[in-house]
């Protein structure tokens, strides 16, 4: 009797597409919420809208963005297909300005610049994701293709000059505070002016080589 042949739902790739499926349609779901929060929002609010940004979808921003961070399992693992550097620098920029330069600061969480930084990272991840989840089931469309692969060549110098920004607008209130703490269980505080200078120019070197990664490929 030879070997019995699994069926399709238990088979590998099956399981592997669920799955990759499954998180790309939660991304594409909160991204898409907030998009449509931030549209209605300004429609009804006008540029009142755009100071409290970060109290109205902070929460889920920093949510799917602190998920994406699976992304670097999928590479390390082989089931999702890219470089794994190149994306680490990205979620490092995001995880670094997000939890570190935004939230822990509340003065900075009213400027402008955090709306239009999510803005920026919005509209990339919507269609980066929208994409990904409709080539897991075999799904292709021009227009979107070329979008995934081209819409970031001119936003990702965008976010780059806004994450710098928001970096700048943000060493005032470090400087005056001094330190930026962890709040752990353990006492542990870094004095961030000086890191965050450093931080910002790395920023601009890291995105230079992540840019021109991406052309690579």
């Amino acid at each position: 009797m030879g070997p019995v042949e699994l069926p399709a739902w238990l088979q590998p790739r099956y399981r592997k597409n669920a799955y990759l499926f499954i998180y790309y349609l939660i991304q594409f779901c909160g991204h898409s919420w907030i998009f449509t929060n931030m549209t209605v929002r300004f429609f009804s609010f006008g540029k009142d809208s755009m100071v409290d940004t970060f109290y109205a979808i902070g929460l889920v921003m920093r949510l799917c963005q602190s998920i994406s961070l699976l992304e670097l399992l999928h590479i390390y693992v082989g089931i999702e297909s890219d470089h794994l550097l190149p994306r680490f620098l990205q979620l490092t920029e995001r995880i670094i300005i997000l939890f570190v330069v935004i939230t822990s600061q509340e003065e900075v969480q009213e400027k402008y610049v955090v709306c239009v930084l999510f803005i920026f990272w919005n509209v990339l991840d919507m269609v980066r994701y929208t994409y990904s989840m409709l080539s897991v089931i075999g799904i292709s469309y021009a227009v979107l293709t070329w979008l995934s692969q081209t819409l970031w060549m001119p936003i990702y110098p965008l976010c780059v000059l806004a994450e710098a920004f928001a970096i700048y607008q943000s060493l005032p209130y470090f400087e005056s505070f001094g330190t930026y703490s962890t709040k752990l269980p353990f006492d542990l505080s870094i004095y961030f002016p000086y890191v965050l200078k450093m931080y910002l120019m790395m920023l601009f070197i890291g995105s230079l080589f992540t840019g021109l990664a991406l052309l690579w490929t």
